[in-house]
């Protein structure tokens, strides 16, 4: 990891540090009904289905994942990994333990090849520099299925900014076109999100193929039938 990096990943933490008091508020939205909420219903749904004994929840905030799937599955063993110091602090205060919500980095996942049957995300690869270290990780330590939240730049905006963007990233320009946007940062600052970068589901969709003998897709916003072309959150189920 370069000196820039390393400057990057201390900007997005120190943000969630000095937010935390802040973060249920603005994150948190079970009550709204937000897209993360929605993609989490429909994980909890396939459980059975997938017959899921142990969960990984990266990035976990406050615990959110991890109090709705206690509530809904108590049968269930689920563990979060969030760096944050201050939000696991929060979690605890609200009722998870220091062994359900532990330390930990989404890039450097530190548990055993296959050691939970599912490792799920919730709106978190569009922090990470290189999500597909992220991705790499989830699939390695999943041992039946990994679920994605998350976002997807190239169905976000106007149906004109939309076909510009597609159009960009089809001729394979669009690295330089968010290095011009992004005036050489390759990311932005977003009150209420902090250091976010210009993300979809998709970038790791071939990547989560080769790993997955089925790979299911879900719009959790409304969207057209083509969710690369009209979906801004994309939910995504990877079965072994």
């Amino acid at each position: 990891m370069n000196f820039a990096e390393q400057q990057e990943i201390g900007l997005q933490r120190r943000y969630y540090a000095e937010t935390a008091h802040e973060y249920n508020k603005v994150h948190v939205n079970e009550n709204e009904k937000d897209e993360h909420f929605l993609a989490l219903t429909l994980m909890v749904a396939a459980l059975d289905y997938l017959e899921i004994q142990s969960i990984l929840d990266v990035g976990s905030g406050t615990g959110r994942v991890l109090n709705y799937v206690k509530k809904k599955r108590p049968n269930i063993q689920i563990v979060g990994i969030e760096p944050v110091k201050e939000l696991r602090e929060i979690g605890y205060l609200n009722g998870l333990s220091q062994d359900e919500l532990i330390n930990g980095d989404a890039t450097q996942i530190q548990f055993d090849n296959g050691q939970f049957d599912l490792v799920c995300e919730f709106g978190v690869l569009h922090h990470i520099k290189k999500s597909q270290t992220a991705v790499s990780e989830m699939l390695r330590v999943a041992n039946k299925a990994i679920f994605i939240s998350d976002s997807n730049n190239f169905g976000q905006g106007s149906p004109s900014a939309r076909f510009i963007k597609q159009l960009i990233n089809a001729f394979g320009l669009w690295g330089f076109a968010d290095f011009i946007k992004t005036k050489g940062k390759g990311y932005t600052i977003l009150e209420g999100d902090g250091l976010t970068y210009s993300y979809s589901v998709f970038n790791n969709y071939k990547q989560i193929r080769h790993h997955c003998q089925s790979v299911h897709l879900f719009n959790t916003n409304d969207a057209g039938m083509n969710l690369y072309r009209t979906a801004s959150h994309v939910a995504l189920l990877g079965v072994k």
